[in-house]
């Protein structure tokens, strides 16, 4: 479904919804939640995805981890994916940050490998080459380890956290 409410033709991303008997009714006394989750009558996930041509649902990010930069839709995903490529990434966090001319723009957290340096402009260069300059990183921080939850994965609220600590005016 697009931001409009209209469900969208295969092949387009857009954001998961659902509809059945077995989706809960709401949020338990939260109204706010509810009415945002059940918009246009069907429950959004906030993830998103497509269809392909035989039916098939693809999961292509979380709906508040994509970045929207000069009017185009960049998927966190897809430049991490990109970034943990390069033989000296670890692991990595990408964000959207506030940008003046281009609304948000790109950032990379990166954690390189142990005995691994790697160079910010490097991988900026490394990411352009695999899917384009609108989706690289305009800035590549370079971090000894990245915030994790209990299981292990990147919370990136708290790297988004410390990013917005360590911004100079």
């Amino acid at each position: 479904m697009d931001s409009r409410g209209a469900l969208l033709p295969r092949g387009e991303r857009g954001e998961i919804v659902v509809r059945s008997s077995l989706v809960t009714p709401g949020y338990y006394r939260n109204p706010a939640a509810t009415a945002e989750a059940s918009e246009f009558g069907w429950h959004h996930t906030g993830d998103v995805g497509y269809l392909d041509d035989d039916g098939f649902l693809f999961i292509v990010d979380r709906a508040k981890d994509m970045i929207i930069t000069g009017g185009f839709n960049v998927y966190s995903v897809e430049v991490e994916q990109a970034l943990l490529a390069h033989p000296g990434v670890q692991d990595c966090a990408v964000i959207g940050r506030p940008d003046d001319k281009w609304g948000e723009r790109v950032e990379a957290v990166v954690q390189p490998k142990p005995g691994h340096p790697v160079e910010p402009a490097a991988l900026v260069a490394f990411v352009k080459a695999r899917i384009g300059s609108v989706k690289a990183p305009k800035i590549v921080h370079v971090w000894p380890d990245l915030p994790r939850s209990k299981v292990g994965k990147v919370v990136k609220p708290e790297v988004k956290a410390r990013l917005a600590s360590d911004s100079r005016p």
